[in-house]
């Protein structure tokens, strides 16, 4: 039995090269917390008698509150929910903070380093929902026992499978919870004899029956997995069983719609219309506090972004790759050592401290980023063609170049990008 469930970090985190050489955890040890938001990691206690553990990062703004709250929830990734690293939404978290608002993200059991069994019903769509939403109801309780939260302004949020479980949370009577939001709400089950659309149908209609609470749904054009006719089908079942919820369907959004919240880009699309819907609901949304921009490396003048000669360590393979970033979509960085390491990233979060973690962690030598988006921020010397080729003739293909797993293979494992020395 073949199960497929992938959620936002499928399509962005994925993008990360060499990330099939390098466990994912080990990418999210090295990301430092933001302290420009006040980053910080705390435990909500969850499940029966609140004997497990919910790793949940918070974002607030200075001072001591209270602060109106956001909770956003995630999805789920391929594979074991342990292995899955800690979500931040930090662009959507940003925005919040921004207009004064505290964040939380919590994992649910049995996800990242969250404690706890995790709970799955199969093709059940309806109580798969019903059984995150728990986590979820534990974070709201949790949250309105702290002195820094408004315990009158919660909103809460979900995207994909988080999506689902907000809206189960939504058939509940939650005090100060005065709405929802709704990105690309679902989950994907490919097993055998498992009629995962219809089964998602009957669970919306069924959270429709039930909702408390007022909703806003966003569905992109080209979202790979639950596409504008299934969105409709989901959006008219909630309705027409008394749900109130007001479906956007925004058009196609780069590679995939899917992918939307986590992109520094998806603002553009989901800001406008969320400020409404809060506003509505007596939620604050101006902006009045100051977030610094994260601190970049400047801009040198190094070489053309297209020089794919000037870009120094490079072995062969090291220069396809980067003639294969230079066809990425921004946010990206690629990052380079002398030992002929080489990463790039794409989309998410921090893909420059992405870069840079990944390519440190499998160098014998230290990297540092060359591009960033679309410009160069390499300010070391250029190296002749004869010092590249002494630097790099040591460098060795694989004995079977396409041996998944390799240094430089080009048949990667399931949701990776190769990289190579």
């Amino acid at each position: 039995m073949f199960r497929v469930r992938p959620t936002v970090r499928k399509i962005t985190a994925a993008l990360l090269a060499s990330l099939a050489m390098l466990p994912g955890i080990a990418i999210e040890q090295e990301l430092e917390l933001d302290y420009r938001m006040n980053e910080q990691i705390v435990q909500v206690p969850a499940g029966v008698d609140n004997r497990a553990m919910l790793e949940t990062t918070v974002f607030r703004p200075n001072g001591p509150g209270p602060f109106p709250l956001l909770v956003i929830n995630h999805g789920k990734d391929p594979g074991r929910p342990s292995a899955q690293p800690r979500d931040r939404f930090y662009h959507m978290a940003t925005a919040f903070v921004k207009r004064g608002y505290a964040v939380m993200v919590p994992m649910r059991q049995g996800f990242a380093n969250s404690t706890g069994r995790y709970r799955d019903r199969g093709c059940d769509m309806t109580a798969n929902g019903y059984l995150q939403a728990d986590d979820i109801r534990s974070t709201v309780e949790y949250a309105r026992t702290q002195s820094w939260i408004d315990k009158e302004h919660i909103v809460v949020a979900g995207q994909s499978y988080g999506g689902l479980a907000t809206m189960a949370l939504g058939t509940q009577a939650l005090p100060g919870v005065r709405g929802l939001i709704n990105f690309a709400g679902g989950l994907r089950d490919d097993s055998d004899r498992c009629a995962w659309r219809s089964a998602l149908v009957s669970a919306f209609a069924e959270y429709g029956a039930n909702s408390k609470v007022p909703s806003l749904w966003m569905y992109g054009e080209n979202d790979s997995l639950f596409g504008p006719d299934l969105a409709n089908r989901l959006h008219e079942a909630f309705v027409q069983a008394g749900g109130k919820a007001r479906l956007v369907e925004f058009p196609s959004f780069k590679r995939d719609a899917h992918g939307m919240l986590a992109s520094r880009d998806g603002e553009k699309i989901w800001l406008d219309d969320t400020m409404r819907f809060l506003k509505g609901l007596g939620m604050p949304t101006e902006v009045i506090h100051k977030v610094p921009a994260r601190p970049t490396p400047p801009r040198t003048e190094y070489a053309q972004l297209d020089d794919i000669e000037a870009v120094p360590f490079l072995s062969e393979n090291g220069r396809r790759a980067y003639a294969d970033y230079l066809t990425k979509m921004t946010p990206r960085a690629f990052a380079v050592s002398p030992s002929g390491a080489w990463t790039w990233a794409e989309e998410g979060e921090a893909p420059d401290a992405r870069a840079l973690a990944t390519c440190s962690a499998k160098s014998s030598e230290p990297c540092k980023l060359y591009s960033i988006d679309d410009y160069i921020v390499w300010n070391g010397n250029r190296i002749d063609a004869a010092e590249k080729a002494s630097m790099t003739a040591s460098i060795a293909a694989p004995a079977d170049a396409n041996a998944p797993g390799a240094v430089g293979s080009t048949v990667p494992p399931a949701n990776t990008v190769p990289t190579a020395q």
